[in-house]
């Protein structure tokens, strides 16, 4: 491993860490910095293409539940120049709202992410959140 591969998986992991704090404090703009405009999502809703197209997906569950905690670990990055593919296992607690506010709902599963270096910062081009299982009850969005 050359220093070029550690400072892409260290700037990578600073993206990952930032997307999934911005969702948790709802923070898009935060998120949309490090989209790509041409990103392509498959996150279980069937494909989202744009940047907007994603923000878009994640807020209609996260604006239906109280707070959220999208936890990360287990991290790899595969760094080739310009292009990249991480994996990295996600977490996610979602608390419920008002009617809603004794349920929970929490997913385990792994974010498979493909990034570029555009204009001299990492940008996700394309994201799969693959779920290996979940507690408690997706009603919790309803």
């Amino acid at each position: 491993m050359n220093i070029n591969d550690v400072i892409a998986r260290h700037e990578i992991e600073m993206c990952i860490i930032e997307i999934a704090r911005g969702y948790d404090y709802r923070d898009w703009d935060a998120v949309k910095k490090h989209l790509s405009d041409d990103i392509k999502a498959e996150m279980g809703d069937g494909l989202l293409e744009g940047p907007e197209m994603f923000v878009a997906n994640v807020k209609s569950y996260l604006d239906r539940c109280g707070t959220t905690q999208h936890l990360l670990g287990n991290l790899i990055v595969n760094a080739d120049g310009d292009e990249a593919e991480s994996k990295c296992y996600v977490s996610d607690m979602h608390l419920g709202l008002g009617e809603r506010v004794e349920q929970t709902f929490a997913t385990l599963g792994d974010y498979h992410d493909k990034w570029r270096k555009i204009d001299g910062r990492w940008r996700l081009v394309y994201r799969q959140k693959l779920n290996r299982g979940f507690i408690g009850s997706i009603d919790i969005f309803s």
